[in-house]
């Protein structure tokens, strides 16, 4: 018996050493692999996102008018006209596009035809996230807030004078954790979704590495997930990286020398990493490979 207890015990070491490895960037990047210009010649690139095939949508939020396309030969067209400001992008189980559109202060969404449909008026959104029951989640810089589009219509305040500035966006791979990214702090935020859709248990989950210049301030922006629940998040320093625990993994470099505010998994089986930076979209070939919070998540929420 004692003999028994002794091997679980070893057994359980192992595991949890297991568990407390460290996952580094070596993990996610491929030597010599590097970042690689997609489409270029734009205003201000922002609002990455991927559907199910793995074709790539952003917008120009400074002077663009429309929704740009990349499909998975590389080639660039335009998606949606007459849709300018945009600053956030999804996709969502309802198989529309959802948006927001921080120059005409709407969250909207688009069906496959490019037809508009506004959820809301009068807000100021940055970034969004849709969960795969219908969920939408955006953040609000000016006023400190998050706000939820219940799948009824029915939006409320469900996160206040928590974040300093809550900016990007991105949910848990299974769905049961929201994170936020601070543009004016040097935390990312994670709640807890409840069953009924509010937020709960609010944590400054992640420490984000800050310039020499501004020690307090990281500039957290636009956020996305992998398949492993690592975490990316778009800072001044660059696409920082943390494991689902929420210990840094790494930083990856900008691939230039212009704001890095967006990014996603998309291209063949999901496996590039796209970013928004400056007047250019960028990719990187990796190891891992993202998630579509449109699907229903593997895991089960741990309520």
């Amino acid at each position: 018996m004692m003999r028994a207890i002794v091997i679980f015990l070893l057994l359980l070491g192992w595991a949890g050493g297991v568990l407390a490895q460290d996952m580094p960037l070596s993990q996610v990047l491929i030597d010599g692999e590097g970042w690689q210009a997609v489409s270029e010649g734009h205003g201000f690139t922002d609002g990455v996102c991927s559907d199910a095939e793995g074709n790539v949508y952003f917008s120009d939020v400074r002077s663009g008018q429309v929704i740009y396309k990349v499909d998975l030969d590389g080639k660039v067209s335009e998606f949606i006209k007459d849709a300018a400001g945009i600053s956030g992008l999804q996709w969502a189980a309802d198989g529309k596009l959802y948006a927001c559109v921080a120059r005409g202060r709407m969250v909207v969404r688009f069906d496959k035809e490019g037809k508009m449909e506004i959820l809301a008026k009068e807000v100021r959104p940055n970034d969004l996230v849709v969960t795969h029951d219908g969920n939408v989640y955006f953040t609000q810089t000016p006023e400190k807030e998050i706000r939820r589009i219940d799948p009824s219509g029915k939006m409320t305040v469900v996160s206040k004078d928590v974040v300093t500035k809550p900016n990007g966006i991105t949910l848990s791979a299974d769905q049961g954790t929201l994170a936020v990214s601070d543009y004016g702090g040097k935390y990312v935020w994670t709640f807890r979704i409840e069953k009924d859709g509010s937020l709960s248990y609010p944590q400054n989950y992640m420490m984000m590495r800050t310039p020499h210049s501004n020690p307090e301030v990281a500039k957290g922006d636009g956020m996305a997930t992998d398949a492993d629940g690592r975490y990316y998040v778009t800072s001044a320093e660059g696409l920082q990286m943390y494991d689902p625990t929420g210990r840094m993994g790494g930083v990856i470099a900008k691939p230039q020398n212009a704001g890095l505010v967006s990014a996603t998994f998309a291209g063949p089986g999901l496996s590039y990493l796209y970013v928004a930076c400056g007047d250019k979209i960028y990719r990187r070939k990796t190891k891992t490979k993202g998630v579509l919070f449109f699907q229903q998540p593997k895991l089960d929420k741990q309520k």
